[in-house]
């Protein structure tokens, strides 16, 4: 009986089924946390897919990032750790001076390699290791913050076939990341923080698949 139950965890890499998109990948910097906030805490507690968040933090100072988003969220929050299994309606916050990384076999992996962009976590390395492995299952939002992280993991989403949303820039607190990264000519949707939940909804669960 044990192996039984057992066997649903071995079974690492899949596709959740009739969705379209298997994870969303957020990214924010300065401003970044208010901006999280209204996008999780407009996101039904069913949501089908699993979200990866990246937030440039003090690398001093232990994060209660996770702790704070709970409060603010139907959907089950938890700080990322390596090994863990990508599960629908659950949100995974990158720990501070760590990259956040999807495995080729999709389990999440923690790394203290260099920074990208001055950055650790990076937004870029996170889209680029969704993009992947997940390939045109995957959408990252790049939300306000300064610098122009975000901008070459947009182009790999959209490389392997993902979605792109960019915050707009009357909503963003800063506008230099959602700006890059709609620079990058790329980017398929710029909207407005409070309408950012309502499309992931609709790109989810509409967008069907067998």
């Amino acid at each position: 009986m044990n192996a039984l139950i057992q066997i649903p965890e071995h079974r690492i890499f899949s596709h959740f089924p009739n969705i379209a998109f298997n994870v969303v990948a957020l990214a924010a910097s300065m401003g970044g946390l208010k901006a999280i906030s209204a996008v999780l805490s407009a996101l039904p507690a069913d949501f089908p897919a699993a979200i990866l968040v990246v937030q440039h933090l003090c690398p001093k100072f232990r994060s209660q990032m996770a702790e704070i988003l709970s409060q603010r969220t139907a959907l089950r929050v938890k700080l990322a750790a390596t090994g863990d299994v990508l599960r629908p309606g659950t949100v995974y916050v990158a720990a501070p001076d760590q990259h956040l990384l999807v495995a080729p076999n999709g389990t999440l992996l923690l790394s203290d390699t260099a920074k990208m962009n001055f950055a650790r976590p990076a937004a870029d390395k996170l889209f680029m290791s969704v993009a992947s492995t997940y390939k045109s299952r995957a959408i990252a939002v790049v939300l306000t913050g300064k610098g122009s992280d975000g901008s070459l993991g947009v182009l790999s989403i959209k490389k392997h076939g993902g979605m792109a949303i960019a915050q707009d820039e009357s909503t963003s607190e800063f506008f230099n990341m959602p700006g890059a990264a709609i620079a990058t000519g790329k980017v398929d949707l710029v909207l407005p923080v409070e309408a950012i939940a309502s499309t992931l909804v609709h790109l989810v669960t509409s967008a069907a698949v067998a």
